[in-house]
This record gives structure tokens, C-alpha cells and sequence, in this order.
């Protein structure tokens, strides 16, 4: 018998429930994993609201995208994603369903060697935030030489986005809070404070201007200034502010969009890869244990836990 946290009717932290479970034994093409760390992303509270359909037949709605752990049990004639598979071998999965869990039987086709450059919580916290940092940067065309301005860069996707633009030869101007300049500083990023004024102090930092905007906060601020800075909005993407990319014609991105779904998919090698030449690591600031998820997901809701959260069964 496993435990994992599920939402049995609509809603955020508030509904979700810590129960027991029978876990599945894998069929083909199915592996088993004993969870050692899952992966915190805000998704995880707001993909069990209405905001995301009503319909009854989704709940009850287990939680968690992403986990690192062990291999307990593999399916007949099956291999994980990147090859062979044994009982035993530390993997990582991501775009499972029910990640918050002692134990978990998931498709084999998500799961991947842990990169050993990686402990548990980090591993457990790579692939939805780098994914997503990849895709903005592939849909705004970032290449070498560009300037980008990366708004809340200091933040799980921003982070990603600096390390992965510094690879692509990009330099990046990244607005954080004063308190967190050296954590845009140690990812190869000029930071900038936002608030009143932002816009004239990035054009001190590139005056020869900004190519591309890339926003992981979602504010009218940071819209706005990604507007006035870059002329081509088929350049300027948003990962939270929706409504503003339909009304003023940029770009907005979202993992259920199927061909960012597809894309994402198809990065996670490449990621694994960036791990191992150690241009990509993933800052985790916090652990909770497993049945501290209520509390762990309210301290991630703030948008300042300074770093990843990972559950630890």
C-alpha cells in the first residue's frame, strides 16, 4: 500500500487529501518507481481548479508532474526512455500524473537515468521548469549574439532560461528583487530591479537595445516594458499573462498547447545532456517531507521560495 495526495473535488492546497493507494503493477510499456523526492511546480495547485474544466469524470485528481527515485518493478518487454532499465536504477519522470507519492506506476516513456551530476530533489525538479525555459526560448528564436531581457529571472523558470540562453551564446538582462541580484548574477545574468523606472534601466544595460523578452512572472510591468523595448512581438513571450498576450498580440505559451507539449517532450534528452556538461543545474532551496505538502505548496504560492521545493517520502 502507497500514499499520495489527491484532490477529491475542485480546488486548490485547501481540498487535497493524504490517502492510501493500491499501485498498479506495470504492464507493458509501464515502470513502478519508489518515489525518493517530487518535484513542487505551481501547476500542481492550479491544475486541479475549475479554471481547467469542471468536468466530474477528472476527479479525483492525483497530484505532481514529476519525481526522482528507484526502479521497484518494470513491465514485460519494457525500456525507459533512455535505454534498458533495471530493477533498482535511479531514474527521473516527468509529465506523469500523481508524482506526490510514496510509490507510483507511470508510462516507461518518461523515464529517464538520473544524471548523477544530480541529487534526488534537484533531479526530481529538472524537467518541468527547464522544459519550459527551452520552449520560450525556441518560440522567440534566441541565438547567438541576441540580448534578452528575462523577467523574474531569479525564479525556477528564469534560472533555466539564463543557463540555457548562456549555452545558446544569448546574454541575458534578468529583473529580480534586489535580494535576489546574485542569484541572476550567478547564473550569467545582468539583474536589473523592477519597479517604477525599469524600462530606462534596461536600456542602460543594452543601448543597443533588447532582441527578445521573455516574461515568467506574468505582471503588467513586465509586459509592458517588453512591449516598449522589443519591436517584433512574435519576440516577446509570456508564460503567465495570458490575457495580455491575446489582447495585445504576443506570444504566450502553455504545457498543454500540443505542440509545446510535443516540444517538451522531445527536449528532455537535451536537458539530461546540458546536465551532464554541466552548463544546467537546478537550485533547490527547501525540502518538506511528503505528508508537509499543504505547508509546502503554501510557502510556493508566495512566488519567493528562492529557489526549487521538492517532497521527500
Amino acid at each position: 500500500m502507497a500514499q499520495h495526495w489527491i484532490a477529491p473535488q475542485f480546488g486548490g492546497r485547501e481540498v487535497f487529501e493524504f490517502v492510501n493507494t493500491d499501485v498498479p503493477v506495470p504492464g507493458p510499456g509501464e515502470v513502478t518507481i519508489s518515489v525518493r523526492a517530487a518535484g513542487m511546480n505551481p501547476a500542481d495547485s492550479k491544475h486541479t481548479t475549475t479554471a481547467y474544466g469542471d468536468d466530474p469524470a477528472r476527479l479525483p485528481i492525483a497530484i505532481g508532474y514529476e519525481v526522482a527515485g528507484v526502479l521497484t518493478a518494470i513491465g514485460p518487454g519494457t525500456e525507459i526512455a533512455s535505454g534498458g532499465g533495471a530493477v533498482g536504477d535511479a531514474v527521473i519522470a516527468f509529465r506523469i500524473e500523481g508524482g506526490y507519492a510514496t510509490e507510483v506506476t507511470v508510462p516507461a516513456a518518461d523515464v529517464f537515468a538520473k544524471p548523477q551530476e544530480l541529487e534526488f530533489p534537484e533531479a526530481a525538479n529538472l524537467f518541468l521548469a527547464s522544459a519550459t525555459a527551452a520552449d520560450m526560448l525556441r518560440v522567440t528564436g534566441v541565438q547567438r549574439g541576441d540580448r534578452i531581457l528575462v523577467h523574474g529571472a531569479s525564479g525556477a523558470v528564469g534560472v533555466s532560461v539564463l543557463q540555457q540562453a548562456a549555452v545558446l551564446g544569448a546574454t541575458a538582462i534578468g529583473t529580480a528583487s534586489a535580494r535576489n541580484a546574485d542569484v541572476v548574477r550567478r547564473f550569467g545574468g545582468d539583474p536589473v530591479e523592477y519597479g517604477e523606472g525599469l524600462a530606462d534601466r534596461v536600456r542602460v544595460l543594452a543601448p543597443d537595445g533588447i532582441d527578445a523578452a521573455l516574461d515568467c512572472v506574468g505582471t503588467d510591468e513586465a509586459v509592458d516594458v517588453s512591449l516598449a523595448l522589443v519591436a517584433d512581438r512574435d519576440r516577446v513571450v509570456t508564460i503567465a499573462a495570458i490575457g495580455r498576450a491575446a489582447a495585445d498580440g504576443f506570444r504566450r505559451l502553455a504545457g498543454s498547447d500540443p505542440e509545446s507539449a510535443a516540444f517538451r517532450d522531445e527536449v528532455r534528452p537535451h536537458l539530461l545532456a546540458l546536465v551532464a556538461s554541466g552548463d544546467l543545474v537546478v537550485p533547490v532551496a527547501r525540502t518538506f517531507p511528503l505528508d508537509e505538502a499543504q505547508a509546502a505548496l503554501q510557502l510556493l504560492e508566495t512566488g519567493h521560495p528562492g529557489g526549487k521545493l521538492a517532497l521527500m517520502p
